[in-house]
């Protein structure tokens, strides 16, 4: 059983830092250009369809969060590290689905519609920020993952 519960949580640990990879190499390189020049950067949104990337990413997650927790259950310090991953992660994704993906699909929209340019770009750095403080977050849920793996499994 001990090999079980450390595999579930280096797959956990594994996928996170995935998903972190992701953030980060939207932040750093397609976020600033294509939320610089809204509407006319809205094309770039076609030339780019990481969309794949976290339909298969996200639920990787939730299922080797969902062993790791399920498998270490019984190990209290290794299980409410990992749920403390787990709840900062459910308030990401409920912030991601109510606010970053619709705003996202607004600015794939922005040149069919009649907002001014400078509201699309106050939209959009108000957008990239806010993002920001999505993965500072969950990069601070990482560190949780980390320490339930230097715990003692007996």
């Amino acid at each position: 059983m001990t090999r079980a519960r450390d595999l579930s949580l280096a797959a956990a640990i594994i996928v996170w830092a995935t998903i972190l990879g992701g953030i980060v190499y939207s932040h750093m390189v397609w976020f600033p250009p294509y939320l610089s020049g809204l509407p006319q950067t809205s094309a770039l949104a076609n030339t780019i369809h990481d969309e794949s990337f976290w339909f298969l990413v996200h639920p990787l997650a939730i299922l080797s969060l969902a062993a790791a927790v399920a498998l270490n259950w019984k190990l209290r310090a290794r299980r409410n590290l990992i749920l403390v991953t787990i709840a900062i992660y459910a308030v990401a994704i409920v912030t991601t689905v109510f606010y970053f993906v619709p705003e996202l699909q607004a600015f794939r929209a922005s040149q069919s519609s009649n907002v001014s340019p400078a509201e699309w770009y106050v939209r959009g750095q108000n957008w990239q920020h806010l993002s920001w403080v999505r993965g500072a977050f969950m990069y601070i849920a990482f560190i949780p993952l980390l320490l339930a793996w230097r715990r003692e499994v007996h």
